[in-house]
Formats: C-alpha cells, structure tokens, sequence
C-alpha cells in the first residue's frame, strides 16, 4: 500500500499560532502574571534595599542600594536599638501556641457542624458568620476592659503579659471554622459510617479517619492563623507596654516612630527577619498544601 507525500508528517503543514492569536489567547493572562509579580515585589524588593543601605534614611533609600551593608542587622542582633531577640522569641511562641489552639478549636468546631445533627445547628452557623463580618477592632475596649479587670484577680493573665495577651487572640479561635467545615463536607461520610462499624466512636473516628484526610486544610489555616498573628499590632500596642514583652510589630513601630526617618533601616532589617519564619513555615508545609485532600484516608 502506497503512502501519498501529502500524509506523511514531514510534509505536514505545520501549523502556527500567530503572535496576534497567541496574544489575544494566551499571552495577555502571562502579562497580566508579569504586573501582578512586579505589583507584588516592588515594595519587599525596597524594604531588603533598605535594610542593607547602610546610611539607612528615607532620602537615601532607593530600589537598587548604592551600598551594601550588615550593619542594621548587626545593629539588632546587638540589642542597640532594644531588646529585639527577646521580641523574636516572643512573637514565634505567641505565634504557635495561638495558631495551634485556634486551629484545634477549628476542628472540633467544624467536625461537630458538618458531622453532628442538633438543634441550633444552622443558628449557631448563622451566627458564627455574622461575628466574623463585624472588624476585630470593635471589641479592642471591652478585650482590654475585660483583661484589666482580670489581671487585678490574676496578674499572670492580665494586661502587659504574653499569656493575657495570647488569651486575647484567643478568642478569634473560631475564625476558620467555615473554612475547616467546607473541607468536611467534601470527606465522605461512609467512611465515618464503617468506623463506628468497626467500633470507634466519634473521637476515634475524628483523630484516626478524618484528621489524615484534613492535613492541607490544617495547614492552610494554620499558615493563615499564623501570619495573622504576627502580623498583629492592634491589640499588642495597648496590651504590651514593657519593653520585654513586646513582639516584633509593636517593637519594630516603637523603633519607627521614635525617629522615621533615621531608623528606617533598622525597621527593614526587622522586617526581612519577620519574613523569615513565615517563608521556613510555607516550605514546611507546602507539602501538606499540595497534597491530596484525602490522602491518608487508610483504614488500617
């Protein structure tokens, strides 16, 4: 049997995109990429400048430093400027200890919406999205009221304290219920239904079946809980009032405000090591985020 020359694929018609094609198809979602990108890292791309400028004043601060120094890093590491490894320490153990409890509350929350069949149900739901749309800051008078009043009965928890202030955020732990509970809904519920089968109650079913399936969500949320509370400056600027128990966002203000212009550079320096934690706890846990949604789902 014959082949024509016209079928054969090294006389096929090649066929081309052309760049007007390809632009109005394609390329316009990478431009839009490339200015997102740009948006994005114009003001960390200045804040590292900054921070290794060693003059380290606004006039003098550009995108591209004409000089490159240590010497603000070394400047807060020292404790010159203050107390900036006690602030380090105590952001990261708030940081955990908060995100932690407010995650597992989270939890409990969720599996007990989407798992659980009891009156008040849709109420309580109802109600958990309506606090969520009133702003934090509304309640900051009657947190630090509350706290104060506190803290004359139990100094240990009241104002000026990591664990009074700690309690304080507690109290947003159930922020990510509604996106925990979503994640529930999507788990199927045969597999709780062949759990209780086996034997296990609702403990056992949640801690061994459903927790495995649930890692990119925990860590999603915790990711989010975290950066949200290091982030944190409201609440810890009238909280925290001693120099030692301060975390970084009030003390890096503390050290802005005091002069804004000749401490800019030291606030850059502070603000690259804050970015520090965050991006060691995003590589750790982009793994879990990529994962599976129900990966781990092995009755054993």
């Amino acid at each position: 049997m014959s082949i024509s020359p016209s079928t054969t694929g090294a006389d096929a018609p090649e066929n081309h995109m052309s760049f007007g094609r390809w632009l109005r198809e394609i390329g316009w979602r990478h431009l839009v990429g490339v200015l997102a990108l740009v948006f994005a890292a114009f003001p960390i791309l200045y804040v590292i400048s900054a921070s290794l400028n060693p003059v380290g004043t606004v006039a003098s601060t550009g995108l591209i430093p004409s000089q490159v120094s240590l010497t603000h890093y070394q400047t807060l590491l020292s404790g010159a400027k203050g107390p900036f490894l006690q602030w380090y320490l105590n952001t990261i153990i708030i940081c955990a200890v908060v995100a932690a409890v407010q995650i597992f509350f989270s939890l409990l929350a969720a599996y007990a919406f989407s798992r659980l069949r009891f009156k008040g149900r849709r109420g309580g739901l109802l109600a958990l999205l309506l606090i969520m749309m009133f702003p934090a800051t509304l309640s900051m008078i009657a947190i630090y009221n509350m706290i104060s009043d506190i803290g004359q009965v139990i100094p240990a928890i009241g104002l000026n304290t990591l664990t009074g202030y700690s309690l304080a955020l507690m109290g947003g732990a159930l922020g990510q219920v509604w996106l925990i509970k979503g994640t529930f809904d999507t788990i199927p519920k045969e597999l709780d239904e062949a759990a209780i089968i086996d034997g296990c109650n609702h403990w056992q079913v949640f801690r061994i079946i459903l927790l495995p399936t649930l890692k990119p969500i925990i860590a999603t949320t915790f990711l989010l809980a975290f950066v949200g509370i290091i982030s944190e400056f409201l609440l810890g600027s009238i909280f925290l009032t001693d120099n030692s128990k301060k975390t970084l966002a009030v003390g890096l203000y503390g050290l802005l405000s005091g002069d804004r212009s000749n401490n800019l550079g030291v606030f850059a320096a502070g603000a690259v090591m804050t970015m520090v934690p965050v991006i060691a706890l995003f590589q750790f846990l982009q793994r879990y985020i990529v994962g599976g949604s129900t990966a781990g789902a092995v009755k054993g």
